[in-house]
């Protein structure tokens, strides 16, 4: 073999490996995009129905009950992000909890609590409930539904920390053991966007708790239908 048809033969091979690590790499990416994208949005389907359910057979007396791992525990609106932005919220930060959608800090507080409300969620995959996260602006509302209530909290700020930036959910941010005063909601998610080498972090305040009743619905969430 001359060394130009060897040249040749390296070349024709190394082509081959190419596309086949490409189309590894598409595969890989839909599976990431699409797939886990159908598996979350069966889940909130499960979830949501479940959710309905318990609520309308649970009594009031039984709302402070623990969370079940895993199980929907509330709904969370971001209407200035659009009217299809609602995801169940699950009991846990796990993989296996995130997978279903934006999960509650166990060790947090309790929709409209005093104190301060961590939810997690991912950006990019498993349905991606915080993907347009950084789009929120200061005084947008984030409305938390639970059985009971539906909790307006309004955006007072976001920031871009560290992974290992736990300070944040606390229940006074940045300040560990401190007695909390306010009502406060954090939603935390990775950055930036395909990426997990920061976290984005919107904080909120309760702005309007609002008792559900027949025809009631917050402010924020009117002209949804």
């Amino acid at each position: 073999m001359s060394p130009a048809e060897r040249m040749r033969w390296l070349l024709r091979g190394l082509g081959q490996v190419l596309i086949t690590a490409g189309v590894v790499v598409l595969l890989f990416c839909l599976y990431e995009l699409k797939v886990t994208n159908l598996y979350t949005d069966g889940q909130q389907k499960t979830l949501d129905n479940d959710l309905s359910r318990a609520w309308a057979a649970t009594p009031t007396s039984a709302q402070l009950a623990p969370y079940d791992e895993g199980a929907g525990i509330a709904r969370i609106y971001l209407p200035s992000l659009g009217k299809d932005q609602v995801h169940v919220v699950v009991e846990g930060v796990s993989r296996e909890d995130l997978k279903k959608g934006p999960g509650h800090l166990p060790s947090s507080d309790r929709p409209g609590a005093v104190g301060n409300v961590v939810v997690s969620g991912h950006r990019t995959t498993y349905g991606a409930p915080f993907n347009r996260l950084d789009e929120l602006h200061d005084g947008d509302a984030i409305v938390v539904e639970t059985r009971g209530y539906f909790f307006t909290y309004r955006v007072t700020n976001m920031a871009v920390v560290e992974p290992t930036a736990v300070e944040v959910t606390y229940r006074v941010p940045g300040q560990l053991g401190a007695t909390p005063t306010r009502r406060l909601l954090t939603l935390t998610t990775c950055n930036p966007k395909y990426s997990a080498r920061t976290r984005l972090i919107v904080t909120a305040v309760l702005d309007e708790p609002l008792a559900k009743g027949p025809g009631v619905v917050p402010t924020a969430l009117r002209g949804r239908g």
